[in-house]
């Protein structure tokens, strides 16, 4: 009987690790979520609130807690297209600075205009909203679900504005 309850408990928690390592893995970047135009130093980007199932729906692009890192070279103008795809939760955006704990509902903004209207309350799925704002101090910053307790949920990707960069970019980063 010990025996068929360590086989028992050993197998779910590899079913379970393995559908954790399946989520964390199936997110993948799809490079046209990133435009950029160097002659008018604008980036667009097309942000996506609950695209997949992951972390409940609470995502962007398919990724949370930090594991999507768009970096933008300081001085740039950003357009950030959202829309909501979670069909069971609303969802809004603001840009926030990065710090050791992520707030649970909205903040002011780290740049004018880094935040869609409707904060708390969030769009419905098919709805969204553009920002258009410039990226003019460098830093690390979060994009970041302000809806009350998404954000400390894990929806919220990194935004690293870089004084270095030449040109926009996509790239991974391990969950925080």
């Amino acid at each position: 009987m010990r025996s068929l309850l360590n086989v028992t408990l050993t197998v779910g928690l590899l079913l379970a690790a393995a559908r954790t390592e399946a989520q964390t893995a199936s997110a993948v970047i799809d490079p046209a979520w990133l435009r950029a135009d160097a002659a008018s130093k604008t980036a667009e980007f097309k942000l996506v609130g609950g695209l997949t199932e992951l972390n409940g729906g609470m995502n962007f692009n398919g990724f949370s807690r930090g594991a999507l890192v768009v970096t933008i070279p300081q001085g740039w103008t950003v357009v950030l297209h959202f829309k909501n795809h979670d069909p069971n939760l609303p969802h809004s955006v603001e840009i926030i600075p990065d710090g050791d704990a992520v707030p649970s509902g909205p903040v002011p903004p780290a740049f004018e205009h880094a935040a869609t209207g409707r904060l708390e309350q969030g769009f419905s799925a098919g709805q969204g909203a553009d920002l258009r704002f410039v990226a003019g101090k460098a830093g690390a910053f979060l994009i970041f679900c302000a809806v009350s307790g998404h954000g400390a949920a894990g929806m919220w990707i990194r935004l690293t504005v870089s004084a270095t960069a030449a040109k926009p970019a996509l790239a991974t980063a391990p969950e925080r």
